[in-house]
């Protein structure tokens, strides 16, 4: 932010620590006003007036700017009897727009920064934070130079945005008026608190900053951990940098982050697994999408992108509804799709989705309006029974019965099956495919009703919080008639290629993507990868689901060479009886040995 004197945007921070906390704020009055230009004493106190600070000493205050380092003074050659300022710090070109590498780079080198000190939201918040207020006073520059006076500016840039101006205390709580100011740096906490009462839905943000606790990250030991982070999102303007590169970057950093929040039992879906659930839907404009466990709503925004790959962005007609039972996870969600470009016909809300559904009073008020649901629920789930889940209004939602209090799998899929039109698709534990006892008899009765269109087994190592395979189950509620009465079953265990960063991990490729869309798609049979059953034949196998009951790969399989086995157990023959030979001359030299000795 700062070249000229060789002083960096830290250091410029570092003397301003040295003065008065009301000097400090004085100096950037001064350097709005007066950088690359001499002023006087005289001058000073006029713009510091003008702003409404009343100064008693102004010649107290240069002194102390001057002896930080932070001005120059010389004497004027027309009366060297005055003194003339100026400002040691000369500002640095407008900062550009960011690549896409150079947003990946600059995520990174903040991850460096935190490490292990701070939490990995931070960086988020900062993201959200830098790149809405970059795009808020964009807009507030446009409604400007169209031109209208300030305070419409500012007002209309809130309406057709988000509320960056707190009308009632007449100011503005961008990044560039808070956070940019080294004495000011602490009042992150309250402007992101502030911002979240002013704008209807993004409330959570308040329970995010009181979870970070900034103010006091900003006067503790860490106050260097946050100066660096702020010198690194002060490298870029981020008005002009399109919506699906910052969202992409906000998932980077989730991802980044995933294999150690998995260890504390957050749970991260691939986006692989995601963009093959939402294909696998194939969400159509003017519906509805819900994920009744929405973490980040990494589902929500896939599916809002893929219809907006048919119909384009601005065509997107969709409402989207996640449930998300973490509060601050919640705001994530928020952050995440504000930086996405979603900032209309979304809500997210907090609460337990298995207990309190809260998105479904809204979902039935469009009854014509068709339904998708998808979601990665926590798999396993315990705490949930019959004697919990018993109100009368739940048991309309959980009409297939109640499983074991120690996993809620058939609870998700019954709430989501209950709250769709059209089609589901969870990814789910393997186990729920065929475990038994009130399982078994919840997954009878779905599959007699003709719900279960497709089972897919996925490969292992997908996930960073478990190695199990995990599968996709797709449910439709109006299945085509050559699809009435049978389920198909793809069998995607050898569909993944070896992740390029996390060595133990494997993912998805765009090719093993469509593979599994087309068969599902096709409805076709693909010996080793893919078969059609009945639902008779499901009753059979008593409505084991398993995958790999229906279907195993053929590609892997070894071709035994029956010759050069038996040669090669002729040869393991003759060298154990070798061996034998040696053993027992060994023991007989060792038997007179002792005989002699005795």
């Amino acid at each position: 932010m700062f070249k000229g004197c060789g002083l960096t945007s830290l250091e410029v921070w570092s003397r301003l620590s040295r003065v008065e906390p009301r000097f400090a704020r004085y100096f950037w009055v001064i350097y709005d006003e007066f950088r690359g230009r001499p002023f006087t004493v005289e001058d000073v106190e006029r713009v510091l007036a003008s702003k409404g600070y009343r100064v008693e000493n102004v010649y107290k205050l240069l002194s102390a700017l001057r002896e930080a380092g932070l001005l120059r003074v010389s004497l004027d050659q027309r009366d060297p009897r005055r003194h003339v300022y100026s400002i040691s710090v000369n500002s640095a070109p407008a900062p550009r727009a960011p690549s896409r590498d150079e947003l990946l780079r600059l995520l990174k080198d903040a991850a460096d920064v935190i490490r292990t000190a701070v939490d990995y939201t931070v960086i988020l918040l900062f993201l959200f934070y830098k790149a809405v207020s970059d795009k808020w006073e964009a807009r507030v520059e446009e409604y400007k130079a169209e031109g209208l006076d300030v305070r419409d500016a500012y007002l209309l840039a809130n309406n057709d945005y988000i509320a960056l101006y707190d009308v009632e205390r007449d100011e503005v709580l961008s990044w560039s008026n808070v956070v940019r100011r080294y004495e000011t740096l602490q009042a992150i906490d309250e402007a992101v608190v502030r911002i979240s009462r002013i704008n209807e839905g993004l409330e959570e943000l308040e329970r995010l900053a009181n979870r970070l606790g900034l103010t006091e990250l900003a006067r503790g030991d860490k106050k260097s951990i946050l100066v660096k982070l702020v010198e690194l999102f002060n490298q870029y303007n981020f008005a002009n940098v399109d919506y699906d590169v910052l969202g992409d970057a906000y998932q980077w950093v989730l991802g980044y982050f995933a294999p150690t929040k998995a260890k504390e039992g957050e749970t991260y879906t691939p986006r692989e697994v995601i963009k093959l659930m939402v294909r696998l839907l194939d969400v159509e404009n003017n519906s509805i999408v819900v994920d009744p466990a929405c973490g980040s709503a990494a589902m929500l925004i896939e599916a809002h992108k893929y219809v907006g790959s048919k119909v384009g962005r601005e065509g997107v007609k969709l409402k989207l509804y996640g449930q998300e039972i973490n509060e601050v996870m919640a705001a994530i969600a928020k952050m995440n799709l504000v930086l996405h470009g979603i900032t209309s016909d979304t809500t997210i809300y907090v609460g337990d989705s298995l207990e309190n559904p809260k998105f479904l009073e809204e979902v039935r008020k469009h009854d014509n309006t068709p339904v998708y649901v998808l979601a990665n629920p926590p798999w396993n789930q315990d705490g949930y029974d019959e004697a919990r889940l018993g109100k009368p209004e739940l048991r309309k939602i959980y009409t297939y019965g109640y499983p074991p209090e120690n996993t809620a799998d058939w609870l998700w899929i019954q709430l989501m099956i209950h709250t769709s039109t059209r089609k589901v698709a969870v990814v789910i534990d393997q186990g729920s495919l065929f475990r038994g006892g009130r399982e078994r008899e919840i997954r009878r009765k779905i599959v007699e009703a003709d719900l279960v269109e497709a089972v897919i087994l996925l490969p292992e190592k997908l996930f960073y919080n478990t190695g199990a395979p995990g599968v996709i189950i797709v449910f439709n509620k109006s299945k085509p008639e050559e699809r009435k009465g049978k389920v198909i079953f793809i069998n995607a265990s050898n569909e993944y290629k070896p992740h390029p960063e996390v060595r133990k991990l494997n993912i998805l490729g765009e090719d093993n993507i469509e593979k599994i869309v087309k068969a599902y798609r096709e409805y076709i049979e693909i010996p080793g990868f893919s078969k059609i059953a009945t639902i008779e034949e499901i009753r059979k196998n008593d409505y084991n689901l398993n995958v790999t009951l229906y279907v195993t790969p053929t590609g892997g399989e070894e071709t035994i060479d029956v010759l050069r086995e038996y040669e090669e157990l002729k040869r393991i023959e003759e060298e154990r009886n070798q061996l034998l030979k040696e053993i027992d001359h060994i023991m007989r030299e060792l038997s007179k040995t002792l005989g002699e000795n005795t």
